[in-house]
């Protein structure tokens, strides 16, 4: 089992009811709001910022030199890949990067992002990567699963687009690495003894990723 598979299992309610939620169901039967894509959109765009500042963090958290390099592969398919997206569907709807930037960050977004900071500054390289692992990770699955359900990517799903990025190749390989690489530091850091903080950091951030899509949800 994956050092990622048995964080999911140690907190199996969390995990689902992120993957899950209500937010990701109705974006892939094309039902959800657009009121509430677009918020989330704009909140997601300024989540990016801080999840690109994560990364650098796991830069300078890096033991190694390939590490270090792993790390940097991380900031630019977030700067690179991520907020292009963003900047892409936001376009449709009349939002300008200029209108992304100077949006106002919502309080869930600022829960997430900072525990994310905090984790990796208090903490070490694995730490920071638990925290990270629910975003990563999860948006891997979400856009898999969406995929495979009919309708998903139709042309007619106005989040066929969103579904279609995640579930992309290119997104697919970016987690599969991130997943080798969270097993590679695990293998060097994790201990018995740090096991239990370990899982409580994912059960947490998973909480912060549903509440990220509940913000969505109430903006409708």
């Amino acid at each position: 089992m994956s050092f990622f598979d048995r964080l999911k299992t140690a907190a199996p309610d969390d995990w689902s009811a992120y993957v899950e939620h209500a937010f990701v169901r109705q974006m892939g039967d094309g039902t959800l709001p657009q009121a509430a894509f677009r918020h989330y959109l704009v909140q997601d765009y300024l989540f990016l910022i801080q999840f690109a500042r994560a990364y650098a963090l796991a830069i300078y958290k890096s033991p190694t030199l390939g590490d270090m390099r792993q790390a940097l592969g991380g900031v630019k398919a977030i700067l690179d890949m991520e907020m292009d997206l963003h900047v892409e569907l936001c376009a449709g709807w009349g939002l300008s990067r200029q209108d992304l930037e100077a949006a106002r960050e919502e309080r869930q977004t600022m829960a997430y992002t900072r525990f994310v900071l905090d984790a990796g500054g208090q903490g070490d390289l694995l730490d920071l990567m638990v925290a990270l692992a629910p975003c990563v990770l999860g948006y891997a699955e979400i856009g898999r699963t969406l995929a495979s359900r009919p309708g998903g990517v139709d042309s007619a799903n106005p989040y066929g687009r969103w579904i279609e990025e995640y579930a992309s190749d290119a997104y697919q390989e970016v987690a599969a690495g991130f997943a080798d690489w969270l097993d590679r530091i695990a293998g060097q850091y994790e201990t018995p003894a740090r096991l239990s903080r370990l899982t409580h950091l994912f059960a947490q951030a998973s909480i912060l990723e549903a509440d990220f899509w509940q913000m969505g949800l109430d903006a409708a």
